[in-house]
């Protein structure tokens, strides 16, 4: 069990990844002789284009359900970007990997800035963001069945942005990724991965996301409660609900997912049950839920299931119970890239969950204290607008993970219940960590 612990404190340095950010400049551990473009396997241009999903862990065997989920298709509208990539027949490609594991050499520390120009003319850090208006219908659909599918939020020039500023990620790899990526979890991850890389902090601060989501929760203002870059994962993810929201209660927050590709049709597409946010059975400590349990009989077969496309938001309530299926033998041959992650509304406080499985995305040195308000750098203001002194301080690398508190806010999970909390976390793993015993 101590080793199960210990890798599991491990994954949560790079797999929850938000940034301790040594001083400015800091770069690569050792810079590699050979091209950092030699680990990614580029696609030809096609008409047609491709997938991405995750937040938890991945299995190593996704249980393959045998009931038929509704299912909620997308056509794609978004036009076709310049790297715009395929999805390819299973029966008709070689079974390869799209993006090789990078070297150790190849991590890098402290800020990262892809220095990519903004869409629609916008200044960084000067423009005010952007909107996009829901109907009242999307709204009370998300409330009540704890889902709503967005379609078309961002357009095809905020999909490309969003594509480079992946691609710039992966080609230079930050250590708060190294244990998500060596771990096979996934082929990139990494939390809070506005605190390191720029251009993913002004796409919060200039794009229509905080508008989005501050229309969903009913509420005046939203903040940034973590959020994770994740780039294919290996396989798939059992039925589990979202307690890595940050230092917020589920009702405070708003989880949100943004497509860069196109869902294949094979697999990789989210499937919700229906309502399940109002279920009082399953504990907040879990993160894998039996679905055959005794108070999930009115959910249990009642799915819906979004083949999202690019420039797609799903939005949902953390406590909505949700799967996806990867493929079967977590090969991925074509980029499912998504920026995901949780909001917080107005008039949210900070609770301080250390001792509990939660304080995974909370490990910033931020000062904020039981029950005090939650407005800080390191739980930024998207929307009514962007606080330029907030984002000052994220450029000063200010904002990021601390080892003190890495220590501090860990220790609360050393001892044996550490494995009880995290016994529901390998559960959703399946037997990839029974490999790891």
């Amino acid at each position: 069990m101590v080793r199960i612990a210990s890798a599991t404190l491990l994954l949560s340095f790079a797999g929850q990844a938000s940034a301790f950010t040594p001083s400015k400049g800091q770069g690569r551990i050792q810079q590699s002789s050979t091209s950092i473009e030699s680990t990614i396997v580029k696609e030809e241009t096609k008409e047609e284009g491709t997938p991405f999903y995750a937040d938890i862990a991945c299995a190593e065997e996704s249980a393959v359900d045998k009931s038929k989920p509704q299912l909620i298709e997308t056509p794609a509208t978004v036009g076709s970007p310049s790297t715009k990539l395929t999805s390819t027949s299973l029966a008709s490609q070689p079974r390869e990997k799209i993006l090789k594991e990078p070297a150790l050499w190849e991590y890098n520390f402290g800020l990262q800035d892809p220095a990519l120009k903004m869409p629609h003319g916008i200044e960084s850090r000067v423009t005010a963001p952007e909107t996009f208006e829901l109907t009242e219908e999307q709204i009370a659909t998300l409330e009540r069945d704890g889902v709503v599918h967005i379609k078309n939020v961002f357009d095809s020039d905020w999909v490309e942005y969003l594509r480079d500023a992946t691609a710039h990620q992966v080609k230079n790899p930050h250590f708060w990724a190294f244990a998500g990526t060596a771990s096979k979890l996934y082929d990139y991850i990494q939390r809070n991965i506005w605190q390191t890389n720029r251009a993913f902090a002004d796409f919060y601060y200039h794009s229509a996301v905080g508008h989005v989501l501050a229309q969903c929760g009913r509420t005046d203002e939203i903040r940034v409660s973590t959020d994770l870059l994740m780039v294919n994962p290996n396989k798939g993810f059992k039925w589990h609900q979202d307690n890595q929201n940050g230092p917020i209660t589920w009702d405070e927050g708003i989880r949100f997912w943004i497509t860069m590709d196109e869902t294949p049709a094979e697999y990789g597409a989210p499937v919700y049950l229906k309502g399940s946010h109002f279920n009082d059975v399953v504990p907040e400590a879990s993160v894998f839920v039996d679905i055959e349990m005794d108070g999930l009989e009115a959910y249990k077969d009642d799915w819906l299931e979004f083949r999202t496309m690019p420039g797609d938001m799903l939005i949902w309530h953390p406590r909505t119970i949700h799967k996806v299926d990867g493929p079967a033998d977590g090969i991925w041959t074509s980029y499912r890239r998504v920026l995901g992650g949780t909001a917080a509304k107005g008039g949210s406080l900070y609770h301080d969950k250390r001792g509990t499985g939660g304080v995974l995305s909370d490990l910033g040195r931020h000062g904020l204290e039981d029950g005090n308000k939650l407005q800080s750098p390191f739980f930024p203001s998207i929307y009514p607008r962007f606080n330029k002194a907030e984002a000052r301080e994220r450029d000063s690398g200010g904002v990021g993970r601390d080892p003190r508190d890495i220590v501090g806010k860990l220790g609360g999970l050393a001892g044996k219940a550490s494995g009880d909390k995290f016994a529901s976390f390998f559960q959703v793993l399946g037997s990839q960590a029974k490999k790891d015993q």
